[in-house]
């Protein structure tokens, strides 16, 4: 058996001991979403490191922990902060959550994240949502032998953000008089942040949003046949678009400042997306 689809397959193994919930929609909770477990009726809480084997999350403001509930009555489980390749992990370690909440009975993946504005009319604050990705500067989440129980060796990428999906979000923004950006969003490796020419060079390949994950994590997802939605909260305008200086906890904060209509706009949406 492949190794790595003999770990999934172990700690899904773990996991259902634990709880046979069964959910359909599976959130990454992004910067600024910390504190989300206040909207959802909690079933069942598993940290990361009870499960042998499974990487934990190191950053500051990610939790690190499964949580399984209800937002209404729709059954989801939410990452309360996600592990990222920067942090050393291997990039089949990076995604082994996303494939791993697919096994328990997840079809709809809703990814957020903070990111930084690469688009010159976005400004700190706005959310935007993500209509495609740049994938180039990450390793592939799929090299190496593939995983036939999972999917093709050669899914089709031509629409990896689910078109009825977006409707659903465009809609809810809406309704909820919520501001709403869309583009393209691109991930780069991390830790440091993005130079001024590498910023220029994304602007110059059509990007509007660059960040530190959630681009391998919808190429897993794609290969396993999800239907995938993604929003980005830009925290900040990227190196040379700006005087100042870039920090995390400039970051944190601005993701903190956005998150009542972050809060809200994943909320409804995904009540939404019940009928979809």
């Amino acid at each position: 058996m492949n190794q790595m689809y003999e770990k999934l397959k172990q700690c899904h193994g773990f996991v259902r001991k634990k709880t046979d919930f069964i959910p359909k929609v599976a959130i990454v909770l992004g910067s600024g979403l910390g504190d989300y477990a206040e909207c959802i009726h909690v079933e069942y809480e598993l940290p990361y490191g009870e499960i042998e084997g499974f990487p934990v999350s190191t950053v500051p403001g990610h939790a690190g922990k499964f949580i399984f509930g209800f937002l209404d009555e729709i059954p989801v489980v939410c990452m309360k902060g996600r592990v990222h390749y920067y942090e050393g992990y291997p990039i089949s370690d990076v995604v082994l959550p996303i494939r791993l909440m697919k096994l328990l009975g997840a079809e709809i993946l809703f990814l957020t994240n903070a990111a930084g504005g690469v688009n010159t009319s976005f400004h700190p604050g706005d959310l935007m949502m993500i209509k495609d990705h740049i994938s180039v500067f990450a390793p592939n989440p799929l090299i190496g032998p593939n995983i036939d129980q999972l999917g093709t060796r050669f899914p089709d990428m031509s629409h990896v953000y689910d078109r009825e999906l977006q409707d659903v979000i465009v809609k809810t923004a809406k309704e909820n008089h919520i501001f709403l950006q869309e583009g393209v969003y691109a991930q780069l490796t991390g830790p440091s942040f993005e130079s001024p020419a590498e910023i220029r060079m994304l602007r110059g390949l059509g990007c509007d949003a660059v960040g530190m994950s959630t681009v391998v994590e919808a190429i897993a997802a794609n290969h396993m046949g999800m239907k995938i939605c993604g929003v980005s909260c830009i925290c900040n305008l990227a190196a040379g678009m700006t005087a100042t200086p870039l920090s995390h906890k400039e970051v944190q904060e601005a993701a903190d400042a956005a998150a009542p209509n972050f809060k809200k706009l994943v909320t409804e949406s995904v009540k939404g997306m019940e009928r979809v």
